[in-house]
């Protein structure tokens, strides 16, 4: 089946925002929608709407990787996403129009990466600045289309150039600043020629991190990696103050932007949200938040603004009280499991490092976040009865939680020494299957509430990581998948194996056929593998990829299809019998590390090494 066969599938909601993209959170000029990248995916939120407003979310996606910098125009017509790429290639810049959400010119003159992005106050030109690799300012007219100028973006004595502003009531000025360097550039558009001065700071030297110009083209205000806010006259390009003098910002300022009443909002990396003013930027209120705040978003002339997080946080703020509400929460690390109750699929867990959440499947809202510092967790199941969330650690320990509170009910101690890497439980509640680094499978009866645990046996054939188990329906037998080309049915009642596969591969996942007559399995060779239980003899195998390993595969509760998903970043739907696949999900920027398919069938989850949870809209 050729590639224009394969549907595409329908992205249904996003859990997640790119936090360390420097300004990566937008409000657009009508105040309704809040605007952020997530991956290779640029995120449009419609914040008049409700969380059960399936047209909420939508997605401009055109980029081959992560979106590095964006930015929207003045009248609200242009969103603009620029993206970073592999070293020796072009790295895009987006401009979409905005009211028809199509993409209406892609640029392309940058290498490696996208540095920033912005506006002239009248929609003529886009300002493009290119990264480390690059170094080079380009200027657009979006009319045209096309390139009028460019120019090395600082001196050559000088270091990265990290932001761009536009001034606020000319087309032809706008403003830089980095390592060493803040100027002022003139657009000459007839004779295509960018004239830069350089301000004079004296002997003052500082890393500029964010700039915002004033409303009447006055001064610009600039944030520095020292923790103070510097204020420049545009027309003598001279530092008029800067400061605090003493109480300065811890981890520097990330992000500024100016308010009307002549005050400035203030985000530093030490996650210190404030409102300073005069011309010794004296804090009138302040406020913390975790990680540093690289982004502020001012909502309109209203009385909020949003704050978004190197932790990948959004929040919202209102000025009058300055306090703070979290809007959006998400995995800042890779998320590597992820799993639903059984029979139910409103609700859904993950894990990554530190961190279970547990997460609203509607409407994308976070429930409960069970956090252990300094941990990874590797995997994570739901028991039978709903009762308890069983968690796998890379410091050998099993925990449990209740899923509505998220306490601790009990900790398997020391019950794998290299870490514990996957996780299942037995449908009557009474056991929990573990694997572990070292490759040894172990089976624990678990008394009432988690009140007793004790190991009932150990099977130690496995010579690699485990990196999947899976329970059969009558509890007598299950599946394991490891690292060392192994995967082992075994006997949960002699503890003994029954069948082995063999394969010059690294497995990364398994499943049973709901049958269970066969097993399906995915790995490292880029193959899906159909095994029968019975004597473990191969029926049939596909070429699940063209390029990297498969991490994540689930098979659908009808028996008629399954899912796949790795490290080319595609979600694929296959016919389980006819082994085609019939649609593909493009929207992860991450390896994807782990599928479901939800009990009632209606919707597909996948999670990346990025951090990003989607839900698809699972299409038969």
């Amino acid at each position: 089946m050729g590639s224009e066969d394969v549907e595409k599938l329908e992205l249904e909601s996003t859990i997640g925002f790119a936090g360390s993209v420097p300004g990566g959170l937008l409000v657009h000029p009508d105040a309704n929608h809040l605007i952020y990248p997530l991956g290779n995916t640029v995120v449009i939120e419609d914040l008049m709407a409700t969380k059960h407003d399936k047209s909420r979310q939508q997605f401009l996606s055109g980029h081959t990787n992560n979106v590095s910098c964006i930015a929207v125009s003045k009248s609200g017509r242009f969103v603009a996403s620029g993206q970073v790429t592999h070293m020796g290639f072009k790295a895009d810049v987006i401009v979409w129009d905005f009211p028809s959400k199509s993409l209406y010119k892609k640029l392309a003159l940058h290498k490696v990466k996208v540095q920033a992005l912005a506006f002239s106050p009248n929609d003529k030109f886009l300002v493009t600045l290119g990264g480390e690799d690059d170094g080079s300012v380009v200027v657009w007219d979006l009319k045209k289309k096309d390139a009028v100028c460019g120019s090395p973006a600082a001196v050559l004595s000088a270091g990265v150039t990290f932001c761009v502003a536009f001034a606020n009531n000319s087309d032809n000025i706008f403003v830089s600043g980095g390592n060493k360097t803040l100027r002022v550039w003139e657009i000459d558009e007839g004779s295509r020629i960018l004239r830069p001065t350089d301000c004079n700071m004296g002997q003052l030297k500082r890393i500029v991190k964010c700039i915002q110009v004033s409303d009447d083209d006055q001064f610009m205000y600039c944030g520095t990696t020292s923790g103070d806010i510097l204020q420049i006259n545009m027309r003598t390009k001279l530092l008029c103050h800067y400061g605090p003098p003493k109480d300065k910002f811890s981890k520097g300022v990330l992000s500024l932007a100016l308010l009307k009443s002549g005050e400035i909002l203030i985000g530093a990396g030490d996650g210190t949200v404030a409102i300073v003013r005069g011309e010794n930027y004296k804090k009138v209120k302040s406020t913390d938040v975790e990680k540093g705040v690289t982004s502020l978003a001012l909502r309109g002339p209203g009385h909020q603004f949003f704050a978004g997080t190197e932790r990948s946080d959004i929040y919202k703020f209102s000025y009058a009280e300055f306090s703070k509400d979290l809007v959006t929460a998400c995995h800042s690390g890779s998320v590597l499991d992820i799993s639903f109750p059984y029979e139910y699929s409103d609700v859904f867990a993950t894990c990554s490092k530190e961190d279970i959440r547990v997460w609203n499947a509607h409407t994308s809202k976070e429930l409960l976040r069970i956090v252990v510092p300094n941990m990874t967790c590797h995997a994570v199941d739901f028991m039978r009865d709903g009762k308890t969330i069983i968690s796998a650690w890379n410091d050998g320990k099993i925990r449990a939680y209740t899923p509505e509170s998220g306490k601790l009910k009990y900790t398997i101690h020391d019950a794998h020494n290299k870490g514990v890497t996957a996780v299942a439980t037995t449908s009557d509640c009474t056991r929990i299957i573990s694997g572990g680094g070292e490759g040894q499978v172990r089976v624990w009866n678990v008394g009432l509430n988690g009140s007793s645990y004790k190991m009932a046996g150990a099977m130690k054939e496995h010579k690699g990581t485990v990196t999947c188990i899976k329970v059969k329906s009558n509890d007598k037998e299950c599946v394991t998948s490891s690292t060392d080309g192994t995967c082992i049915i075994w006997d949960l009642d002699r503890f003994v194996r029954n069948q082995i596969i063999f394969a010059n591969t690294m497995f990364k996942a398994v499943c049973y056929h709901p049958d269970e007559c066969q097993i399906i399995t995915v790995g490292t060779d880029r193959k899906i593998g159909y095994w029968e239980t019975y004597d473990g003899t191969q029926i049939r195998e596909l070429d699940g990829t063209k390029s990297g390993s498969i991490n994540g595969l689930d098979v659908s509760p009808d028996q008629m299809y399954f899912v796949t998903g790795g490290e080319d970043k595609l979600l694929k739907v296959w016919k389980y019998n006819e082994g085609e696949v019939t649609h593909l999900g493009i929207g992860h920027s991450g390896d994807i590390m782990r599928v479901k398919i939800c009990p009632q069938q209606k919707h597909v989850v996948s999670v990346s090494a990025d951090g990003a949870v989607l839900r698809w809209k699972f299409p038969f």
